[in-house]
């Protein structure tokens, strides 16, 4: 019998009899490690950037001693698909990011990234930030620096040469991978054998092939098609972004999704996806219209019966003219008494008269409720999605201050679709996996001390679109690398974050 409880005996809980001086000691947290185990009660002991000791440490002693007094205490979130980086060494504190305890972005998403990175990762290590940050290769970006503006058409195999030639320049520099952004200029007007070809030069590097896939409504199901095709072809791991049905006859159709990624896992093939917690998307207002006939009116008309409402787009933002902000196309119409369609067409038109008179881009956004609420829930429960943001620290849209604690709060806590460690594993130690980061995402001896401390009872996000820039509830205390970044409400003005290369 003794034999038998020595076996089931976890092995992380041990006491610690000798006198131990830890950088920082956590006491009696409830720990959720990350692996979707069931939570357990210890204390944690930090050297330097490291966690050192999992269990009882009523021997030991530190001059940075926290009471966790009982609350939840989890492993930093990754955040697998993140904006926050403009202005990052503006705003070095990463307060959206940060508050909802997020310890590592990864950016160069949609295809665009920082360029070269060799230069950006410099730059990094000159003036670090609060957080860890890693990057994909923006695939937008290398097309852009090679096509120019003669980008509006296929590339030629010797203008592919080039570009395979600057992505082989970002993944010796650390890059995660290949990153597209295929709704979006320069991109929308690859071909499939393009994209194919760059994701195939990762494969040496151990790299991978993140994307905004080519249409998420109307073409949705071949651009499911052509992501899954790169992952058997280059023998990659592939993840879809922010995974969403946006459009309104696909709604419903999460279970065949589903069974479709399901099918190509069993294949073989490595199939994954990241998600945010919102049935609207922020993005630029031209998106919606993939061929790009800003004055068809017949595609107007379809976009808003089949894509999104006139009373579902809000212009979050409008340089052009800025008291149309926060305003739905519908309000907007009638103001100018003009149908939603011709209103759509003429909020563009105007968009790009501005952007060639002034020779530069307008500053324009919208708001675009696409999804239902059913999808998201079954999309968000699959076991190969991960929670992520899209989001950034100056946008219109609340992700990217409350997506993680929306989750915790109201998926978790009061929708239940997760239990609390089931939450936490989509946000740490799955997304480390998809993301081949290692010594991150879990509470483990050895692994980095990226943690977060928060109360289950009150964490939620408090962002909205009216104030998408309010600071989360419940996260009490995060550390990064064994250094706080926020505690209480407020960033710390320190600044342990490291750069995350390829692994």
């Amino acid at each position: 019998m003794r034999k038998l409880f020595l076996v089931f005996l976890p092995a992380f809980l041990f006491v610690s009899k000798q006198k131990i001086e830890y950088d920082t000691i956590i006491r009696h947290a409830q720990v959720c490690d990350g692996s979707g185990g069931k939570p357990f009660r210890a204390d944690i002991g930090i050297l330097a950037d490291t966690i050192a000791f999992i269990g009882d440490l009523e021997h030991a002693s530190s001059k940075n001693e926290v009471d966790a007094h009982a609350l939840t205490l989890s492993p930093g979130f990754i955040d697998t698909h993140s904006h926050h980086a403009g202005e990052l060494f503006q705003h070095r504190d990463f307060l959206a990011a940060v508050s909802q305890g997020l310890t590592t972005i990864i950016i160069g998403q949609d295809g665009g990234s920082n360029f070269p990175l060799a230069t950006f990762f410099q730059q990094l290590l000159d003036t670090p930030v609060a957080v860890n940050i890693g990057s994909y290769c923006g695939h937008n970006t290398i097309r852009d620096s090679v096509l120019g503006k003669d980008f509006k058409r296929v590339a030629t195999q010797e203008e592919i040469e080039k570009m395979k030639l600057l992505l082989r320049q970002d993944m010796q520099a650390g890059a995660f991978g290949l990153s597209t952004g295929l709704e979006y200029d320069p991109g929308i007007y690859s071909s499939p054998d393009e994209v194919l070809q760059l994701a195939q030069e990762v494969v040496p590097y151990g790299g991978r092939y993140i994307s905004h896939i080519r249409s998420e409504d109307r073409f949705f199901w071949k651009a499911i098609d052509e992501i899954i095709n790169i992952g058997k072809t280059a023998k990659i791991p592939v993840q879809i972004s922010h995974i969403k049905l946006a459009m309104h006859n696909l709604w419903g159709k999460s279970d065949s999704l589903l069974m479709l990624l399901d099918n190509a896992r069993k294949s073989g093939i490595n199939v994954t996806s990241d998600i945010y917690p919102y049935a609207f998307w922020h993005s630029t207002i031209r998106v919606l219209f993939p061929d790009r006939n800003f004055s068809d009116e017949k595609e107007a008309e379809m976009i808003l019966k089949e894509i999104t409402l006139p009373q579902d787009i809000i212009l979050s933002r409008y340089e052009i003219q800025p008291e149309y902000e926060g305003k739905s196309l519908s309000t907007i119409a009638s103001l100018e008494n003009k149908t939603p369609e011709r209103m759509l067409i003429e909020l563009i038109t105007r968009i790009e008269k501005f952007e060639k008179e002034n020779k530069r881009s307008c500053d324009e956004g919208i708001l675009a409720t696409s999804m239902d609420e059913v999808d998201i829930k079954k999309l968000m429960s699959w076991h190969q999605a991960n929670i992520c943001s899209d989001g950034s620290s100056f946008g219109g849209h609340p992700r990217g201050y409350g997506a993680f604690t929306k989750v915790l709060g109201h998926y978790t806590r009061e929708e239940k679709i997760f239990t609390l460690q089931e939450a936490i594993h989509k946000m740490t130690a799955l997304s480390a996996e998809h993301m081949g980061i290692k010594r991150r995402g879990l509470i483990k001896k050895g692994y980095y001390a990226d943690l977060v401390l928060l109360d289950p009872e009150k964490v939620s996000d408090k962002a909205t679109v009216a104030e998408p820039h309010k600071i989360s509830e419940g996260i009490e205390i995060v550390w990064v690398n064994g250094k706080q970044v926020f505690n209480k409400g407020k960033t710390t003005g320190i600044f342990p974050g490291t750069i995350i290369k390829r692994q």
